[in-house]
């Protein structure tokens, strides 16, 4: 929650103009979510034309005949899309619409009734859940701001999975998190009034 309160005009904003994540979704998910191996993958601030605008990327790395993107630099980390170079087919995959991912909480596949977007912050970029409803959820940073390709770096407690049906992959990925922040929150909140096991009262 301490990433929500650092913005607080920012998200405020959002929620005011309708954009706050959906209390509930749409229906349970037909399809499971998998581990992937992190290493072969980034998530990427993709700029749009020349507004200053972005979209999310993802690209996968998956043969290593050719490296799909390089990085350079930290806070931010500078991406060159090298995929963008050659015929990819076979080597690296590209996500980079709601068709490529989604966000999804434990066993609820959101869709799109909760849209990601990217929202510049005074400091850095924010990826953000947003659907209308409660309060937007912050799912990745690019820890600065720069010119170009930028690197997200998910927030703890997100992580990156693939979609499945039954046994089989599909080129579909998500920005998955156990529970909703609300949630981890109020468990923690119940564990901070709960008394220690073995304390008395005292007299």
């Amino acid at each position: 929650m301490a990433a929500l309160r650092s913005l607080p005009s920012l998200l405020a904003a959002l929620v005011s103009a309708g954009l706050g994540l959906v209390a509930q979704p749409a229906s349970a998910s037909l399809f499971q979510a998998k581990e992937v191996d992190v290493s072969r993958f980034i998530l990427v601030a993709a700029p749009i034309g020349g507004g200053g605008s972005s979209q999310l990327n993802i690209y996968e790395q998956r043969s290593d005949a050719r490296p799909c993107f390089s990085r350079d630099g930290e806070a931010p980390t500078l991406v060159n899309p090298l995929l963008g170079t050659f015929d990819f087919t076979g080597i690296c995959s590209r996500y980079m619409d709601s068709n490529g991912y989604s966000v999804r909480i434990g066993g609820q596949d959101y869709g799109s009734a909760l849209r990601v977007s990217i929202i510049p912050s005074d400091s850095d970029l924010m990826l953000v859940g947003s659907g209308g409803g409660s309060s937007p959820l912050v799912i990745a940073r690019s820890g600065g701001m720069g010119d170009g390709f930028l690197e997200l770096k998910l927030e703890p407690g997100w992580s990156l999975k693939r979609r499945f049906y039954g046994e089989r992959a599909l080129g579909h990925l998500y920005l998955y998190r156990e529970t909703l922040v609300s949630e981890d929150a109020e468990a923690s909140d119940s564990n901070e009034a709960a008394p220690a096991e073995g304390a008395g009262t005292g007299n």
